[in-house]
């Protein structure tokens, strides 16, 4: 039986050794939380999983909230326009509406779900390690696996991997990020009948990201604002109190975002834990560590490949890795997890991973003037929204008709030519 090392129990690290666990091989977990720990601790992050990864998660039986949390149906875009002259402080959309996901999306806590996760691994009899490692303990416990698998996003172990400049174009932050999860938020007045994650672009300012999501204390929504740097909304304080935070959060949305705070008067923190800030900078790092003592260890997930959440790609693209490695590992039967054999495997991810850092990446910086107009055009061109909404589930697809004028403009013309065939 082959034994492995995954170091890091986020979406990527648990869902592999799970994985791995079914198909009989001998697993050892590095975690520096306990289930407990993570259950009752302070959130890590947003995350909407899409069509392709729940699909691997159900392939793995690991679907456990599926029924509890919100069937999201779609994904709303708005743009806010500059504040109305006739009325100082008011603000109008521009830009205003909705694409339909041809499967639905759903978002769970990873508070309650890597603990979930992590539960099963120890109740099927998995070993599990409580240890915050370091460089030096995986020289240590290095040579007695046969592979040893990093999914750890941050700490020491990153020091491992290598930037890669050529798939790095950002050397800093591009957002400052702040979140809080609550219950109380009223449905969009224009699709009450169903949930769709909503995201308003603010020019020159940010963007607010709004995720219907199952919590530990049961349904509810996060409220996130993505906030270019040393801009108006880069002005949260880590000394800051949970509601000081939200107030915050609100005040924001009711200046930047109107028809959001509209329905977010009555909202509550879920927990005293709700709430996070941070920034980190997007990174394509080299999949191959290697340690002092010359074991290599090879990166999954976040610790190679680490994109802005602007699009909500982070879990997904995790989840995407996990179940490629997962497939090659299987493949690799006795032969040994040399260097070669990594790269391999990384490449066969990086093929797919590389749509979701371009399309992130292309979201952070100022839109083309084609890329604008395709996006107007999707509020009157139905299959033009649904097919944006959709690329965040596939973002290969967006090569065909985004990122370049010609191929937008082709695109747009086709659409509206079938739209007044119909009509």
């Amino acid at each position: 039986m082959r034994r492995i090392l995954i170091v890091g129990a986020g979406q990527a690290g648990l869902q592999l050794a799970l994985g791995l666990q079914a198909r009989g091989y001998d697993v050892t977990l590095l975690s520096n939380r306990t289930s407990d720990e993570m259950r009752s601790g302070r959130v890590t992050s947003t995350q909407v999983m899409f069509g392709t990864a729940l699909r691997h998660e159900r392939d793995l039986g690991l679907a456990f909230w599926e029924d509890r949390a919100p069937r999201v149906e779609g994904f709303g875009l708005s743009v806010a326009g500059p504040p109305d002259r006739t009325a100082p402080g008011r603000v109008r959309r521009i830009v205003d509406w909705v694409g339909r996901l041809d499967a639905p999306a759903r978002s769970v806590d990873q508070r309650l779900k890597m603990s979930g996760w992590l539960d099963t691994f120890t109740g099927r009899g998995g070993r599990l390690v409580v240890h915050g490692a370091t460089v030096c303990d995986l020289d240590f416990f290095a040579g007695r696996y046969d592979l040893v698998l990093v999914a750890a996003g941050k700490g020491e172990l990153t020091s491992l991997f290598d930037r890669d400049p050529a798939r790095s174009p950002y050397t800093a932050p591009q957002r400052s990020l702040a979140l809080a999860y609550v219950h109380g938020l009223g449905p969009r007045p224009e699709h009450p009948e169903y949930d769709a994650v909503r995201c308003t672009i603010v020019p020159g300012v940010g963007e607010l990201l709004v995720i219907p999501t199952l919590t530990l204390s049961g349904r509810a929504d996060i409220l996130f604002w993505e906030g270019l740097p040393g801009g108006p909304l880069d002005t949260f304080g880590t000394g800051e109190g949970p509601g000081e935070h939200l107030t915050r959060i609100l005040e924001l949305m009711e200046r930047y975002t109107p028809w959001e705070y509209g329905r977010a008067t009555q909202v509550e923190l879920t927990d005293a834990r709700a709430t996070l800030t941070g920034r980190y900078t997007p990174t394509v790092r080299d999949p191959v560590g290697r340690l002092p003592s010359g074991g290599l260890v090879l990166g999954v997930g976040d610790a190679v490949v680490v994109d802005d959440p602007l699009t909500g790609q982070g879990a997904n693209s995790a989840a995407k890795c996990s179940a490629l490695y997962l497939a090659a590992i299987v493949e690799r039967g006795d032969a040994p997890f040399d260097e070669p054999w990594m790269r391999s495997v990384f490449d066969r991810y990086w093929d797919a991973a590389r749509h979701a850092t371009r399309w992130t990446n292309a979201m952070l910086a100022p839109l083309p003037g084609h890329a604008q107009r395709l996006i107007g055009a999707a509020g009157g061109l139905q299959p033009v929204a649904d097919r944006f909404a959709n690329g965040y589930d596939d973002p290969a697809d967006f090569a065909e008709w985004f990122y370049e004028e010609e191929k937008a403009e082709a695109y747009l013309g086709e659409v509206r030519e079938a739209v007044s065939a119909v009509g």
